[in-house]
């Protein structure tokens, strides 16, 4: 089965060629994108070893220009109080976004602690939240070594492909 990582790849690769369609299968796992005027759908299925029950469906949708990344409404919301401070200062700092549309979660589970807060140490493969789409909870890892430096979205907020999540100052 794919990693978060290859399909976040499979669609940039696939939204910035002129192909319309794409179809992946390897070991009962099957990726088919399409792309339209606007959406690019990801649909991934994992079939147990008979075939006879699907064990997962997930759909994914992602914006096909990636310049436009948030709606004219996610820019009008309380987020865009803090945009004018943090766009002088974050030039230098790393952005960690939504590889698909879902749910964001800072904690594995509602009881549980946040996996990161601002001034927590990450890795590259340190999990930061989590993402859930069509009933799956997907594991989003920091990709870069350094502090986290502010969360831009809030607990059970609904998130976009390519939404940032959290800036990260680099070490």
């Amino acid at each position: 089965m794919l990693k978060i990582q290859e399909i976040r790849e499979l669609i940039k690769l696939v939204d910035q060629s002129s192909i319309d369609e794409f179809s992946y299968e390897l070991d009962g796992s099957k990726i088919k994108m399409k792309k339209n005027k606007a959406v690019t759908y990801v649909e991934e299925k994992a079939a147990i070893q008979n075939n006879e029950v699907h064990k997962a469906e997930e759909v994914v949708s992602a914006p096909a220009a990636q310049a436009p990344v948030q709606s004219p409404k996610a820019t009008e919301a309380p987020a865009g109080e803090t945009a004018p401070a943090a766009s002088a200062s974050d030039e230098n700092l790393h952005k960690i976004v939504s590889p698909m549309v879902g749910t964001f979660y800072q904690s594995p589970s509602p009881d549980a602690g946040a996996y990161v807060k601002p001034g927590s140490k990450v890795s590259e493969d340190s999990v930061v939240c989590i993402v859930e789409a069509m009933k799956l909870f997907n594991e989003i890892e920091a990709e870069v070594k350094g502090e986290i430096v502010e969360i831009l979205v809030k607990d059970g907020q609904l998130v976009e492909y390519g939404q940032p999540l959290f800036l990260v100052k680099p070490e």
